[in-house]
């Protein structure tokens, strides 16, 4: 039996037994672009904490925090950036990526995330594929030498003037800015930009290109693999992440006496949309722990800072609650969060309520494309359907999961779920072909297998396509794949994920190498160091003689899985 879904009031519980939800549309929304939406929460709340960054000895108020957006938004615009132009933002969580996140919607430039953990191969696609005119990027993290890097890429830099840059494979580049105080041939430092922006600040100016701006413009490109190989950039408007962002808050009942602390990263939707632009609904403070993720670090941060809000993918709040210092920290102000990215496991969510105090927590699910939640968990909802669960559907959006021919499936059936409303993105940059697969008479088809209950709770219980998440991350098969097939041993691979205790996922391949050939695991770990990211290297690698196929040539990962399953001795962790 097929349905024809509407916009017209809410149906949050499936009606017709068939698996198809439709969000309240009580609470309007809003056509407000991202810097509206600031300068709102500025005048609400001048005064009031908004924004700590604790390595950087960094505390601003929302009026503060508001001015040197305003700095770096004129900063950037004697460089000559306009509204339109491509601006990547390379950094760990830094306060200097939040201002370039607001800068950048103040003048209608368009936000490019980079993923930290980008190599040189990542990082030349992503920056050619949006054609980004300026690059922001922090000096190093971790064992990315992000400046070495881009070095390596355009060796012009040495000998270029800094904002006119012209390399032969960069070719769109003509700004590189870096963080931090040294010298760097070729390059802006930030502090010259926010210079430059103090010394032409012209609040006028900056209000009357604001006002032209439409919230239905692109405002943000955030990379999100495809099985093709190479990542696509998933093209988002304010409207998009604005709204998401409201709706994301209200669910979590944030309000500006609440204090969110944030180890999730901001090149993700989660730490950019679910964690800031939800503050900036609601007044609500962010906490910055550090610029990565560090169990320690975060415990702190919630202690003294007196936060009353944590988000984490699980994978942290495991670190966090296995932390052999755990019971030195004062969580008792904890009430709400998000734990999100990756299924939860259940036991996982259990402890977190009790042993965190984190007793109004909400889980959310959604995906790039869909800016990104479109089911959360509310903090009224039962223990049980917060913990078995994702919630149910999100304001303003339809959901409906459907079979192989395109119907709508019965209540609790398997199928996948396609989602509609504001929140789907514009499309894939450059990717029209891409675009129209993914999305069909507006529903943007998400390649998870879902089920919906006669309550209208979703549970995700696999994906369509051979996707895994390893901590958080997407990792898609097909990338390593043809990466690892450069490799001039391989013959044939197939990757795929196998369950771990404290990542969910971990990645592994099967190769078959060339005749009179012969690899070891190390050799292919090096192959991989430094050229993809250190999340998608293999961990467990095996040699095989022949990959398990189908009648007609398909590989059969399910078996590869279900073999390394039995091998490792590792168990499916149960998950909403």
């Amino acid at each position: 039996m097929a349905i024809q879904p509407t916009q017209a009031g809410a149906q949050i519980e499936p009606r017709d037994g068939l698996s198809y939800v439709r969000g309240s549309t009580d609470i309007p929304l809003s056509d407000a672009t991202v810097s509206r939406f600031l300068l709102g929460t500025v005048a609400r709340f001048p005064d009031r904490p908004a924004v700590t960054f604790r390595e950087q000895n960094i505390r601003w108020t929302w009026r503060q925090f508001a001015d040197e957006v305003d700095i770096l938004a004129s900063g950037l615009l004697t460089l000559g950036i306009e509204q339109g132009d491509r601006v990547g933002i390379w950094s760990p969580n830094r306060a200097e990526w939040l201002l370039t996140q607001f800068a950048t919607a103040r003048i209608g430039a368009v936000l490019v995330n980079i993923n930290p953990a980008y190599r040189l191969a990542e990082l030349e696609y992503a920056l050619n594929k949006v054609g980004c005119r300026a690059l922001i990027a922090a000096e190093q993290f971790k064992t990315s030498k992000y400046l070495e890097m881009l070095q390596t890429l355009a060796p012009e830099l040495a000998d270029a003037e800094p904002n006119a840059l012209h390399a032969g494979k960069l070719p769109e580049l003509r700004t590189v800015i870096r963080m931090g105080e040294t010298r760097t041939p070729g390059m802006l430092n930030f502090g010259d930009v926010m210079m430059r922006g103090r010394e032409h600040l012209d609040a006028a100016k900056l209000d009357a290109l604001e006002a032209k701006l439409d919230a239905h413009e692109p405002i943000n490109i955030q990379f999100t693999s495809g099985t093709t190989g190479n990542p696509k950039g998933a093209t988002l408007t304010h409207h998009n992440v604005v709204n998401n962002a409201r709706y994301i808050a209200m669910a979590m009942r944030l309000s500006e006496n609440d204090s969110l602390c944030i180890p999730v990263p901001l090149y993700h939707c989660f730490g950019m949309v679910l964690a800031v632009l939800a503050c900036v609904s609601t007044g609500c403070a962010m906490v910055f722990p550090g610029e990565a993720f560090d169990p320690a670090a975060t415990l702190a941060a919630v202690h003294e800072e007196r936060c009353t809000a944590l988000h984490g993918v699980p994978t942290m709040f495991i670190a966090e609650l296995d932390h052999p210092d755990f019971a030195k920290y004062d969580l008792s102000r904890l009430r709400t969060g998000i734990m999100a990215g990756s299924p939860c496991p259940i036991e996982t969510m259990k402890r977190v309520v009790s042993t965190m105090n984190l007793r109004e927590i909400t889980i959310a699910y959604g995906m790039t494309e869909t800016s990104p939640v479109s089911f959360q968990s509310s903090t009224t909802d039962p223990l049980d359907k917060r913990t078995t669960t994702v919630g149910r559907i999100q304001p303003h959006l339809e959901v409906k999961v459907i079979d192989p021919t395109g119907e709508i499936v019965p209540v609790g059936e398997t199928g996948e779920l396609c989602t509609r409303g504001y929140s789907v993105m514009k499309g894939y940059w450059g990717e029209e072909e891409k675009t129209r697969e993914s999305i069909v008479d507006g529903w943007m088809h998400t390649g998870d297998l879902a089920t919906v209950d006669a309550e209208g709770y979703c549970n995700i219980v696999g994906r369509l396509k051979d996707m895994l998440i390893r901590g958080g991350e997407n990792v898609y098969p097909r990338e390593i794949e043809e990466f690892l097939f450069r490799h001039p041993k391989v013959q044939s691979v197939q990757v795929f994920g196998v369950p771990d205790q404290k990542y969910g996922e971990e990645v592994c391949a099967w190769i078959v190498v060339r005749p009179g050939e012969h690899a070891t695991e190390q050799e292919i770990r090096e192959f991989c160091q430094g050229q993809i990211a250190h999340y998608k290297i293999p961990r467990y690698i095996r040699f095989v003689d022949e990959l398990p196929m189908t009648v007609t040539g398909k590989a059969q990962k399910f078996v590869m899985r279900a073999r390394m399953i039995e091998e490792l001795k590792v168990a499916e962790s149960k998950t909403a």
